[in-house]
């Protein structure tokens, strides 16, 4: 399918295409973004009506990717005109929409009416589109949200992919120290036991605990929407855990503490893992700050 306008002319690209991945892949290289189709479900691509390639964008769900225009006319409507077709598409679907760029890039998302939702500096912006947006989850909070005498009120995140007895203990002595515990649980489903099972045997295993209650946990809390970074080829892994965990924890400092009143939260501790070490080193720095 083809788009046209009196400067550009826009086209789709046939993901199963060798060619056509390989000139994708070829535009994007210089510009700092390896491809992959396969984290992608939707690409188009933006010539000039002499027929050079100058922009791409794409998407997997509601989240935008690679998106990009060549320097030389990143002041024209290229980049404008490759967005709009990214979010007409995915509202017409999903109402609601997501990009992660370089807090330096933030602008050009948000001169389109994107807004901004958390940063982790220099690596990290995360910007929402839509008729949804995360004051959407802030009103599901509340509404689950319990008074109480104290201000003993904690939270725990989980996965519980599957529930096991130490995510018991952990739940259980949260429980026992603290009037009131949100147990938050990750609701995307790319683990082994999808989100329903997860949420039923959490739900069984913590059924004689009554000051414990169960939170979704939405597109906002430890999210695929939280973690892209595709777009940073050239950074160090350890520097892109740390500020993926940083976004994820400033995101629970802004967004959730304050809906449900969380004074603590607990973590679990899992040896050898890099990916919660950063995050518990993330929440110390962080969460003291809220």
């Amino acid at each position: 399918m083809t788009f046209e306008d009196t400067d550009f002319r826009m086209e789709i690209l046939d993901l199963q295409n060798p060619y056509d991945v390989k000139l994708v892949s070829n535009f994007l290289q210089p510009l700092g973004f390896n491809f992959d189709p396969s984290d992608v479900e939707f690409t188009l691509i933006l010539y000039t009506l002499a027929g050079d390639i100058i922009g791409s964008g794409s998407h997997k769900g509601k989240i935008l990717k690679y998106v990009a225009v060549s320097p030389k006319y990143r002041d024209s409507t290229a980049f404008a005109l490759i967005v709009t077709q990214l979010t007409e598409k995915l509202m017409s679907i999903y109402k609601h929409s997501f990009v992660f760029t370089r807090p330096t890039s933030s602008v050009y998302f948000r001169g389109l009416g994107f807004k901004e939702i958390a940063v982790a500096e220099p690596l990290f912006c995360v910007l929402e589109f839509g008729f949804e947006s995360i004051t959407n989850y802030q009103n599901y909070l509340s509404s689950l949200k319990k008074e109480t005498k104290t201000e003993q009120v904690a939270a725990i995140v989980v996965n519980c992919n599957p529930f096991t007895n130490g995510h018991k203990y952990l739940i259980e002595k949260a429980a026992a120290e603290n009037e009131l515990l949100y147990l938050i649980v990750v609701e995307e489903d790319r683990s082994a036991f999808p989100f329903a099972v997860r949420w039923e045997l959490i739900k069984r295993g913590i059924a004689h605990l009554p000051n414990v209650v169960m939170v979704k946990g939405g597109e906002y809390v430890v999210s695929g929407a939280i973690f892209p970074a595709y777009f940073l080829k050239n950074e160090a892994i350890s520097l892109i855990m740390e500020k993926q965990a940083e976004l994820d924890v400033n995101i629970f400092g802004k967004y959730i503490i304050p809906k449900l009143g969380i004074k603590r939260r607990y973590v679990g501790t899992e040896n050898y893992c890099p990916t919660t070490e950063a995050y518990n080193a993330a929440m110390h720095k962080l969460l003291q700050l809220h």
